[in-house]
């Protein structure tokens, strides 16, 4: 059996080629590049600043020195407590709904007593247009740490 090239007669039955333009130059680098755009367009998709942002609690207490702001997601009563120094408190159920009174100006560093309400918390931020990071960890890992804290944890 002979192998055929793709083709496709035309109105007199001479057959010509499927993609003529590909076996031109510019044709082919019209693909290549094609290709090169769609492969930037997917690796872009993934939002700003790419995959989800967190750090270790060392680097969010370097963060914490240099002033960033922190915000709290805890609940209240967890907030009262105990919660780090100098950081704000937004519930994470009330976020979205008081999403305006974090700055959107500068980098948001979320923290929490449960590392899963912060990282919900920084990714709605990011799907908001926000740079934000949160903390690995719960507030018992600052705690454990010996980092500064308002209030005394349970023992």
């Amino acid at each position: 059996m002979r192998y055929r090239s793709r083709t496709f007669k035309t109105k007199n039955n001479t057959r010509k080629p499927l993609f003529p333009f590909l076996r031109k130059p510019a044709g082919q680098l019209a693909v290549v590049l094609l290709v090169i755009f769609i492969v930037y367009l997917i690796a872009s998709a993934g939002g700003r600043g790419g995959s989800a942002r967190e750090i270790s609690v060392d680097e969010t207490y370097l963060k914490y020195q240099a002033g960033t702001f922190i915000l709290d997601v805890s609940w209240p009563a967890e907030w009262d407590e105990y919660h780090i120094p100098n950081t704000t408190l937004i519930p994470l159920d009330q976020l979205y709904n008081r999403i305006n009174e974090v700055p959107n100006d500068r980098e948001i560093l979320v923290v929490s007593r449960s590392a899963a309400s912060s990282q919900q918390a920084r990714d709605l931020l990011i799907s908001a247009g926000m740079d934000a990071i949160s903390m690995a960890g719960d507030l018992s890992s600052w705690y454990v740490k010996g980092y500064p804290i308002e209030g005394a944890p349970p023992q």
